[in-house]
């Protein structure tokens, strides 16, 4: 009896697992690395099924086209801007009273901290200054607007810096001069459009401590009048120049007057012969720089 029960429950259990059903199993395959078929293979089919999907629809893919996983929105192909509604000191650098704003493309003067004394603000897009831009800032002596599209400086913008002293204007779009802080040294308006009808008689005649200024291609068809002493460096190269009388530089009712600050006169570039107007230099230490002959 002992021996038969043994071989009883042994035949019950074969006969239990011949009668139940075969379990229904997915085929997995699973990929290792470095295997025939890789990551990269496995997305790219991925990629051509959607491609399928979505032509279906009648959307048209290029094969530029890219599509991201599921569930995974965090990167997007979207350009760089620059965003110029930043606060100045983002959108520029502010370090110790200067404002650097160069290449940027701003197209307007930014609002300055009021501390500021040195704003370079070369190879932008401003195309206009206004009274507002400087109407709270005293404290700027260096000014850099190089490069950029100024067509238009509003009458007074220069008006509070009374301790400007330079000022660089050049290689923009600028017709005429705006009125000058009295305490400048170094003014720059080369490679403008500026005529001789768009500077005022007396627009040099009160800065005394002017001594560089930079006028050179432009469009003048004669030399500023009333020059302060103080001016060493003149530049008027490359302009419409055809005229120059006794009182340019010198003056005429007084043969003893020597000019003695004036280091350098460059005319070059002008169609005027300057040997026809010897008694214009007399009061000269050197000759400008020009066609003679």
């Amino acid at each position: 009896m002992k021996t038969l029960q043994p071989t009883f429950l042994l035949f019950v259990f074969v006969s239990l697992v011949k009668s139940a059903p075969p379990i229904q199993q997915e085929s997995l395959k699973f990929y290792e690395y470095d295997t025939d078929v890789t990551l990269g293979s496995l997305i790219e089919q991925d990629y051509e099924t959607k491609i399928k999907d979505i032509k279906k629809d009648g959307i048209n893919v290029s094969p530029n086209t890219t599509l991201g996983l599921q569930g995974d929105d965090s990167e997007r192909n979207v350009p760089p801007t620059k965003d110029t509604n930043l606060p100045t000191c983002l959108l520029c650098v502010c370090l110790s009273g200067s404002v650097y704003c160069e290449e940027i493309d701003i197209e307007a003067v930014p609002p300055l901290p009021k501390e500021t004394a040195y704003l370079y603000a070369r190879f932008n897009k401003i195309k206009r200054i206004a009274v507002s831009d400087f109407a709270d800032i005293t404290t700027l002596r260096r000014i850099d607007f190089s490069g950029n599209r100024i067509e238009e400086i509003e009458d007074g913008a220069f008006s509070k810096l009374l301790l400007l002293e330079e000022l660089s204007l050049a290689e923009n779009r600028l017709i005429k001069l705006p009125v000058l802080p009295p305490k400048l040294t170094t003014f720059n308006a080369n490679q403008n459009r500026i005529k001789s009808r768009g500077i005022k008689a007396n627009a040099f005649k009160k800065l005394t401590n002017l001594a560089y200024l930079y006028l050179g291609h432009n469009a003048l068809e004669s030399v500023p009048l009333n020059l302060p002493e103080s001016l060493r460096i003149l530049h008027l190269q490359y302009n419409n120049i055809t005229t120059i009388t006794d009182d340019t530089f010198c003056k005429s009712n007084n043969t003893r007057y020597i000019r003695t600050s004036m280091d350098e006169i460059r005319m070059e570039g002008n169609p005027i012969l300057l040997a026809k107007h010897v008694n214009a230099f007399s009061c000269l230490r050197t000759l400008p720089v020009g066609t003679y002959y």
